[in-house]
């Protein structure tokens, strides 16, 4: 998403999705496992992490300093990057971290511009940006979550259950490049006709809004679809990775410059070592993990992060053994989902979008 509001039920971003982000103990994504229980994933990860060493003498090495934009405000996709920063992984790593919303344009530009040195993207817009006819000199270097976790929803008393009930429908969205490709793939999948629904841009009103002004949005489950549970509105939702298994995409993702990557690759390690860190935690802590978020994005209600919490600490590495790894096949799929419905007009190949060889895995088998 360029600066999208990909967790607001209001989708009022400038970018497309597309899918979904306190005070907590010390080293506890280090911590072994407990007598008698097996070592979990996440801390095998943990221990790789370790490969990549901390700033040892921090008197006499001066802190680096290293901006992160993020993709829209605050929220639980970006836990473990609060984390780290509260918990001092950064510092530890001789960096010194400033979180910060974009304010000047779309995320990809700011950080391929070098007005930051990490961002938080999307695989989609990471594709279309290097399918441009002036490509960004971007890469992703890490994903935050492994599956796609958003879809479509509609009030549950519309009765409608599948993208073949789309026709006829209003759906209020973004605007983003491949919002329309989406939902034109997904409706001819299912027998139905593509121009016949209606597509309008969303005021802002939020998921009241499916109730009797639109039928159908676009939800991240980590966010909105928890809103709706805390406010007792019933919905149907549809996930986009049951839908088309293309459209189960990275999505966020941390970007960084083709320049940054060249020039200081072990500022980059290090950096990806302390954010590891910080999502093994915010996985193992999840309350004390939305207890830190809060401290920097304090006008969220505690009991939504809580429970967005708890839902994406078993996502961020869902069906992976390592934090942030990527697959060409995840790439190549939606890409070439993109290229059969126009949102590009030529191949990307996945090398040229991704890597991850600056991720503590990689550290660890070399």
């Amino acid at each position: 998403m360029k600066t999208r509001e990909r967790f607001c039920a209001a989708a009022l971003c400038a970018a497309m999705v597309m899918a979904a982000a306190g005070c907590g103990g010390g080293n506890g994504a280090n911590a072994p496992a407990e007598s008698g229980t097996e070592t979990s994933a996440a801390e095998t990860t943990a221990v790789q992490s370790e490969e990549t060493e901390p700033v040892e003498d921090e008197d006499s090495a001066p802190m680096e300093d290293v901006t992160v934009i993020l993709d829209y405000v605050a929220n639980t996709n970006h836990t473990g990057m609060y984390v780290a920063l509260d918990q001092g992984y950064y510092e530890e790593m001789g960096l010194n971290v400033n979180i910060v919303e974009p304010t000047e344009g779309a995320t990809a530009t700011l950080v391929a511009v070098g007005k930051g040195d990490f961002g938080i993207s999307y695989q989609e817009d990471v594709t279309v940006a290097l399918a441009s006819e002036d490509p960004l000199p971007i890469k992703a270097i890490a994903t935050l979550i492994q599956h796609n976790t958003s879809g479509f929803v509609a009030y549950e008393d519309k009765n409608i259950t599948s993208p073949k009930d789309f026709e006829g429908k209003t759906y209020a969205g973004w605007g983003g490049p491949g919002e329309s490709a989406v939902l034109n793939a997904v409706m001819t999948q299912a027998g139905a006709d593509f121009s016949k629904l209606n597509i309008v841009t969303s005021d802002g009103a939020g998921f009241a809004a499916l109730k009797d002004q639109v039928d159908l949005m676009w939800f991240f489950e980590a966010w909105d679809n928890v809103k709706c549970e805390l406010e007792d509105f019933p919905i149907t939702y549809m996930p986009l990775r049951d839908l088309d298994e293309r459209l189960d995409y990275y999505t966020p993702v941390v970007i960084a410059s083709e320049k940054t990557l060249e020039e200081r690759p072990e500022m980059v390690k290090r950096f990806l070592s302390a954010t590891e860190k910080g999502y093994q935690y915010a996985i193992q802590h999840p309350e004390e993990s939305a207890e830190i978020l809060h401290k920097y994005a304090p006008d969220y209600d505690m009991e939504l992060l809580s429970r967005s919490q708890a839902y994406l600490a078993d996502k961020y590495m869902e069906d992976s053994e390592t934090w942030g790894t990527m697959k060409d096949s995840v790439w190549d799929n939606y890409t070439d989902f993109m290229v059969e419905y126009g949102v590009i007009d030529k191949d990307i190949p996945a090398a040229d979008c991704y890597t991850n060889e600056f991720l503590p895995s990689a550290q660890a088998e070399s």
